[in-house]
């Protein structure tokens, strides 16, 4: 019997037990070191963090030490203070930030996140609101273009229930409409390159957000270990979507969490739904055990 088998018949431990144990050894200070969320655990400040966390997001391409290098590199020429970077440079200052390059992420595109970053914290204090549509916040921004996205697709398109993001405001709205939202809203400048797209992805496309979500876990996700930030409250741990990158799919497909073929958003949710299943008031913090076991090769 294999090693999968006997986790999936022990009746005394199961794959909740097996996991479980995963998580306590995965979500601990250490996996910080080697991970890109170190990245915005170098600042102390809410938006410095934000900032540091979606570049941090946006560029987990490739080995992870790469990844940690190029976020290091790119927050230098912000002068390691994003947030004020971003609020307070002038035209001269966007010099240190040509040649960048990570991948298919060039300086065009920072130059865009930058400007997008400086027109949203000019007004609101958090890059949460950027998530939030305007039926559950009343935002002056947000509703200048608002004619262009004037309705949410269909709940039932791509989504799950585990999609489902619960009571914000005065309404009901999914995860995955937070997401096509938020790709809309990101794209609102004038000056939006059209090459910059590929690096926001959403569940319109019908991607798996890989990224947004893990994203999205840093800054929503809270418990006592010291790992996720559990910055913003009005999104809740418990309708978060499991990002499903190449190390989990696979665990989670050996575990028979996923049955679906493909690699896409209704792969993540299925995901999801299969691990609230296990907790459904922290779902994604299998996210450790199934990372860490995919990272480890110990499946």
């Amino acid at each position: 019997m294999t090693q999968i088998e006997r986790i999936l018949t022990d009746r005394q431990d199961g794959i909740k037990g097996f996991l479980d144990r995963k998580v306590d050894e995965y979500n601990r200070p250490g996996f910080i070191e080697n991970d890109p969320i170190c990245i915005p655990h170098r600042f102390a400040d809410r938006q410095d963090r934000e900032i540091a966390a979606f570049f941090a997001a946006v560029l987990a391409w490739g080995q992870r030490k790469t990844i940690i290098n190029k976020c290091t590199e790119l927050l230098a020429r912000m002068d390691d203070k994003p947030f004020d970077f971003v609020r307070n440079h002038r035209e001269g200052d966007l010099k240190q930030l040509l040649g960048f390059k990570h991948r298919t992420f060039n300086d065009t595109d920072l130059l865009y996140f930058v400007s997008f970053f400086r027109a949203h914290y000019m007004r609101y204090d958090s890059l949460e609101d950027a998530f939030l549509p305007p039926a559950a916040a009343n935002a002056e921004f947000r509703m200048e273009y608002a004619a262009s996205y004037t309705s949410f697709p269909d709940a039932g398109t791509y989504a799950s229930s585990a999609c489902m993001l619960g009571n914000l405001g005065q309404s009901n709205f999914t995860i995955e409409q937070a997401l096509n939202y938020f790709r809309n809203y990101f794209f609102t400048l004038p000056d939006a390159p059209l090459r910059t797209r590929k690096h926001v992805s959403s569940p319109l496309q019908n991607s798996a957000c890989k990224r947004l979500t893990m994203f999205l876990r840093w800054m929503v996700r809270r418990d006592d270990r010291g790992v996720d930030f559990g910055l913003w409250r009005r999104m809740v741990p418990s309708q978060l979507i499991c990002p499903c990158d190449v190390h989990v799919e696979r665990v989670a497909r050996k575990l028979g969490l996923i049955r679906r073929k493909q690699s896409d958003w209704k792969t993540a949710c299925e995901l999801t739904e299969n691990l609230r299943k296990l907790d459904a008031d922290d779902p994604v913090r299998y996210d450790f055990a199934l990372f860490g076991l995919g990272v480890e090769g110990e499946l």
